[in-house]
């Protein structure tokens, strides 16, 4: 049963975290380029993709022996350029064909930290309670830098009076990317919709605003995957005087590419 408390439109936590996510979107060092090193194609030919994934057409081929610059990695992809100024995506597998300035295999380790700390995605699945109520949520976060991220996210709230369902945007600051346990900052909007029970009297579906705030810890583990915990504190701004407050912890598991 969800509790209806007073609440505050913008609590003092909300404006502290605010205030952490400015210092995080100014004070954020941009993203550092890797050093450039060169291989060379050994096979009779190496595709190259438009983006990072195998969704992304092939739009260009290049030839055994050319040799071709790797600007960076995003997990289990490279972006390479070739002596032309050609410039795309080429998986793992393939480029573990490659050959080094020296004619050794070239070999390329799995997907580590370092490559979790320069990820522009990261999508997960979390559950937990919401103020007595399941809650199961789904969200995608694009990193604009290492310290700051937005995040679309969908929850199914399950209660035993009323279920809901929620969109929100937010804002994540994440002051610490380096390390493997770090804490972050969220603050954000969003709408809730509920869907009383029948057996309900004079309760109606309704749409309201709402607004989140919280911190949370994400743990790299290891390849690709990070568990992530948080708790948030929500304002729905109902069409009454008074507004209903909800704490929310939630914890589940994310991958990043």
């Amino acid at each position: 049963m969800l509790v209806i408390t007073n609440a505050w439109p913008l609590p003092c936590s909300r404006l502290l975290i605010s205030v952490l996510l400015l210092q995080c979107l100014f004070g954020a060092p941009v993203l550092a380029e890797e050093e450039f090193y060169e291989v060379q194609v050994a096979e009779p030919y190496l595709e190259m993709h438009t983006g990072p994934g195998r969704g992304y057409p092939v739009f260009h081929v290049i030839d055994r022996g050319a040799r071709i610059e790797v600007i960076k990695r995003r997990t289990d992809w490279f972006m390479v350029r070739t002596r032309r100024g050609k410039q795309g995506w080429v998986r793992r597998a393939d480029m573990e064909l490659t050959l080094t300035p020296d004619g050794e295999p070239t070999q390329f380790a799995e997907a580590a930290f370092g490559d979790y700390t320069r990820r522009r995605w990261e999508s997960g699945f979390v559950a937990g309670d919401f103020e007595g109520a399941n809650i199961v949520s789904v969200y995608a976060d694009y990193y604009l830098t290492r310290n700051l991220s937005v995040e679309l996210a969908m929850s199914q709230v399950f209660g035993n009076f009323s279920d809901a369902l929620t969109a929100s945007a937010n804002l994540l600051a994440q002051p610490f990317p380096e390390w493997r346990l770090s804490p972050f900052f969220l603050l954000g909007t969003g709408a809730i919709y509920t869907d009383p029970n029948v057996t309900l009297v004079n309760e109606q579906d309704r749409t309201e605003q709402i607004s989140n705030a919280g911190l949370g810890l994400r743990w790299y583990l290891t390849r690709r995957f990070i568990l992530r915990a948080e708790y948030q504190n929500h304002v729905i701004f109902q069409n009454k005087d008074d507004n209903q407050e909800i704490n929310e912890w939630k914890a589940g598991f994310a991958f990043f590419f």
